[in-house]
């Protein structure tokens, strides 16, 4: 269920964040101690004096909410909406009735908030890439602009503003990941399968030539499918569930109409925290995002 009280009114909005931000207990964000005692209130928030430092905060300092004019309200009910119903910046402009400039500012801050994603690999783990089209939206080009889609065939390149995408699948702990590079080679997959609980790591994968070195190393137990002979699944040896999650991709960028290359990561991560909001309610799929960037 939508959670409409929160974006109807400040002051819940305001307890929301409160809740969400001090759930375990109030802190001063510049000394971060907890010697801290309520001092009055600023607008709807609570705010605080530190003991130890002697200054003044409240519920939205240090965080992305701090210094805006724009009522919290408005900027959960953006969050919310970019995350669950993947609304453009153009649309969500229109929704709360703010300048382009300033939501996108704000949702750019939103994005660089959210943490890496961190792999600890238990196995069997998936693994598979796609290439998506992000190229230099936002910032000056030295080239004339090119035409939607690449003209030459084969896998794409980040010179050539089609950067690969790696999907892992950790089938032992069930977390899905998506992580962008800026090549698709055996160095840049050693790097991603680095961090593993226990040697050898079983890994599934197709026919990519990048894969073969794994098969000669001690440290992997590599097993594929040959998609060009027709070959998509063995028993469990397979790598589906990596192209499902990897084909919701484009569908989340289409809205967007073209993602910069220097944006791509913070896309991705909003992605990941998306697809982690999925079974949960308004309310909690809400109070989970906030969290995220704290």
């Amino acid at each position: 269920m939508i959670p409409l009280d929160v974006f109807g009114s400040e002051s819940v909005a305001a307890d929301l964040l409160q809740q969400v931000r001090w759930r375990n207990g109030v802190t001063c964000p510049r000394c971060r101690s907890d010697l801290t005692v309520k001092n009055g209130s600023y607008g709807h928030f609570q705010r605080y004096l530190c003991k130890n430092c002697d200054r003044t905060f409240n519920d939205k300092t240090g965080t992305i909410f701090a210094h805006s004019k724009v009522a919290l309200r408005k900027w959960l009910f953006s969050i919310y909406a970019f995350l669950r119903f993947n609304t453009s910046l153009r649309q969500l402009q229109l929704e709360i009735d703010v300048q382009y400039k300033t939501i996108y500012q704000r949702v750019e801050r939103f994005t660089k908030a959210l943490d890496a994603p961190s792999l600890d690999l238990v196995g069997p783990v998936e693994i598979d890439e796609i290439y998506v089209s992000a190229g230099l939206k936002g910032r000056e080009r030295d080239q004339e602009s090119r035409s939607r889609g690449l003209s030459t065939r084969g896998r794409g390149s980040y010179d050539q503003d089609k950067p690969p995408v790696f999907t892992i699948v950790d089938r032992g702990t069930g977390d899905r990941y998506v992580i962008p590079a800026k090549s698709a080679d055996e160095s840049t997959i050693r790097l991603l399968l680095a961090n593993r609980e226990k040697e050898p790591l079983t890994i599934y994968t197709d026919g990519f030539r990048a894969y073969d070195p794994l098969a000669e190393d001690d440290a992997f137990d590599r097993e594929y499918v040959v998609h060009g002979d027709g070959e998509y699944a063995d028993k469990d040896v397979h790598v589906n569930t990596c192209e499902s999650h990897g084909s919701l991709l484009r569908p989340w960028f289409s809205p967007h109409r073209g993602i910069s290359k220097d944006k791509l990561t913070q896309y991705l991560r909003a992605f990941q925290l998306r697809r982690k909001l999925l079974r949960k309610p308004g309310r909690e799929a809400l109070k989970h995002a906030v969290k995220a960037t704290l």
